[in-house]
Parts: structure tokens; C-alpha cells; sequence
């Protein structure tokens, strides 16, 4: 007599629990943006940066808890955009002042 097998097949696993914001937030799971060819692109990349003492500590100052490397990202990201909005800005008035 054969007997049956008794391992499961793919077809019979039990699904695997739905992914919750928790599970982000805890690191089990890191979702990462990939590129056109599907490799993993970077997020952010490693730099050595002098910096006036005075500006890491008023930094430091402001981010508490959020770690002051981050606090310093976000604003050189709102100075590019302060930057890229002035540009346009300039061009809008200069286009409505050849109109008038």
C-alpha cells in the first residue's frame, strides 16, 4: 500500500498574514523604490561634510528626537525648492509685465 504525503504543497500554505503600517514601522519590512530595470535605488547616500560648530548645535537644538542629520536634510531639500519656486515666480512676472 502507497501512502499518501503528508507535506504540504505551495497550493496549501496558509497565506501569509496581510502587511500592516506596524510591520513598516517596526524595520521587518523596508519597501525601497526600484528603478526602470528594477534595481534598488538608493535613497540617500553617504557624504563627510564640514560643518560650523554652531550650526550642528542649533540644529541638534531643533530636532530632539528626530535625529538632527534628518532636520538638516529637510531644510537644504526646502532651500532647493525655495530656489526652484523663486525661479518661477521671477519668470511669471516677467511674462505678465510683457503683457501689460
Amino acid at each position: 500500500m502507497i501512502k499518501a504525503s503528508t507535506a504540504k504543497t505551495s497550493h496549501e500554505t496558509v497565506q501569509d498574514a496581510p502587511l500592516r503600517r506596524a510591520d513598516i514601522a517596526s524595520g521587518k519590512l523596508v519597501l525601497r523604490r526600484r528603478g526602470p530595470t528594477g534595481a534598488v535605488l538608493p535613497n540617500k547616500q553617504r557624504v563627510n561634510i564640514f560643518l560650523d560648530g554652531a550650526v550642528i548645535e542649533h540644529f541638534k537644538a531643533k530636532a530632539g528626537a528626530r535625529g538632527y542629520q534628518t532636520l538638516i536634510n529637510e531644510t537644504l531639500k526646502q532651500a532647493i525648492q525655495a530656489e526652484n519656486l523663486e525661479g518661477v515666480i521671477r519668470k511669471t512676472i516677467r511674462e505678465e509685465l510683457r503683457r501689460a
